[in-house]
């Protein structure tokens, strides 16, 4: 569960090495809370789910993220999960030569994505950390072919949490 609240949304004067669609900072309340997965998708959700496992690092295993994954198959895969749990589909999917997505019902109980503004609060977890859950990137983060990665895919949860209980967010 992740509390309503506000924030501060971009780049702040805390931050050093940001992208101009960063700028300018502004504060912004979220009115409602919302539940959040502690982790990524896991190939083995998508694959119980979706009936498939798209990863290109699919021998890292269930408890490994799902990649190789479109926003059209997020979500797709929201409203499967939503089924699958009884709960309502967020998101109409057209169909035809050109995919369209709709998020009407701004109240929906099923499974979604988070909005932009719902992700940067997530993952600054209440915290006033550079990283989520750390000003130190190794202890929340993989990153880097040379440094902590090795350029393959790590089992999800394996760094320390936001203050929100939330893994993997940088």
């Amino acid at each position: 569960w992740i509390p309503a609240g506000s924030f501060k949304m971009g780049c702040t004067s805390a931050d050093s090495d940001c992208g101009s669609v960063e700028k300018p900072a502004h504060n912004v309340t979220l009115t409602k809370g919302f539940y959040m997965m502690t982790t990524e998708v896991t190939q083995g959700l998508y694959k119980d789910v979706m009936g498939t496992n798209p990863s290109h690092f699919s021998s890292c295993g269930a408890n490994c993220p799902v990649e190789k994954v479109s926003w059209y198959d997020a979500v797709r895969m929201a409203n499967k999960l939503s089924k699958r749990d009884g709960l309502e589909s967020c998101y109409q999917i057209g169909s035809g030569l050109k995919l369209s997505v709709s998020w009407n019902n701004k109240d929906c109980t099923g499974w979604r994505l988070p909005t932009e503004a719902e992700w940067e609060y997530a993952a600054r977890g209440g915290e006033g950390y550079k990283y989520a859950g750390s000003n130190y990137i190794d202890e929340v983060a993989w990153y880097y072919y040379s440094y902590n990665s090795y350029s393959k895919t790590h089992r999800v949860g394996q760094n320390k949490a936001n203050g929100f209980g939330l893994y993997d967010m940088s």
